[in-house]
């Protein structure tokens, strides 16, 4: 029963992972898993058998995940922009709490919250640098390769460090369309280097983070919560469309103009809300938050 609820998590953190703004290490933080993946992957050698089969059902989910739902999200980022994206805030807010708890530990400073100040202006500047590197990654032969495995390592550090949204940061390098279309087209010559990448990038910084939670746990989790709160600012689209409807009263055609905003409105407050109560059930339910 523990290997299908940790299969179920790892679908639930690859899906997070295809989500602009939704940090894969947040949501396995929410569920309870991350403090024993970093610790399976980083202590591998100290118990073979347990760890494998630990990050292998967990894996075997984030697979599923990734491959199962990416062509939906493409569908539904595409035809329902401003519900998803506010369903996204939902979820980003709702691990706020779970990460604010575990900044509650050790010997507590207000100097401390410096570390919160750097991971937001952090995430802001990320934004200012939105460099588009397309090129390279539709270039051919080794200079492909090559960038696509360093890109693979930055989704590597994405992936392990929570608040760090690993779809944020392939729109921040200009990679987000490239990677959707990969894994959903199932295109090798992109997927194999990047996967080589994430693997390295995962092996160099798990012991590294390991230390940091073990030896600084309150700097280091305030240091993502500023993340995950910067990442709020940067994923928020503004007012759905439908207010700018509604403010300029329309041309009279309720049915037309009127009435579809105001459903786009109610549709978006709707799902920030639910994304909101999902995160909040599931940390209860599954992460013992």
């Amino acid at each position: 029963m523990d290997k299908l609820v940790n299969v179920l998590k790892g679908i639930i953190i690859g899906i997070a992972t295809l989500v602009p703004g939704v940090s894969g290490g947040t949501m396995a933080i929410i569920l309870g898993v991350y403090d024993d993946i970093i610790h399976s992957i980083s202590s591998f050698f100290s118990d073979v058998r347990k760890n494998a089969v630990f990050l292998a059902t967990v894996g075997i989910g984030g697979v599923i995940g990734l491959f199962g739902f990416s062509r939906l999200m493409e569908y539904l980022l595409a035809n329902f922009r401003y519900p998803m994206i506010y369903l996204f805030i939902g979820v980003i807010i709702g691990g706020i709490p779970v990460l604010y708890k575990k900044t509650d530990t050790g010997n507590k400073k207000a100097v401390d919250w410096i570390f919160f100040a750097a991971g937001f202006v952090i995430v802001l500047i990320m934004n200012l640098f939105n460099v588009t590197i397309v090129n390279l990654a539709n270039s051919t032969g080794i200079l492909q390769f090559v960038f696509l495995f360093v890109a693979g390592i930055v989704i590597a550090v994405a992936l392990i460090l929570p608040g760090i949204s690993t779809s944020f940061m392939l729109l921040a390098i200009g990679l987000y369309d490239v990677f959707i279309d990969a894994i959903s087209n199932v295109k090798l010559n992109y997927l194999i280097p990047i996967g080589l990448g994430v693997v390295f990038g995962v092996l160099t910084t798990t012991r590294i983070l390991e230390n940091s939670m073990n030896k600084k746990p309150r700097q280091t989790y305030l240091l993502i919560l500023g993340f995950v709160v910067g990442s709020v600012i940067e994923v928020f689209p503004g007012l759905p469309e439908g207010f700018d409807t509604i403010l300029s009263g329309g041309t009279g055609e309720v049915v037309s103009e009127i009435l579809p905003a105001v459903l786009e409105i109610v549709a978006s407050a709707a799902t920030l809300i639910l994304g909101y109560l999902l995160i909040r059930f599931m940390s209860k339910k599954f992460g013992d938050i």
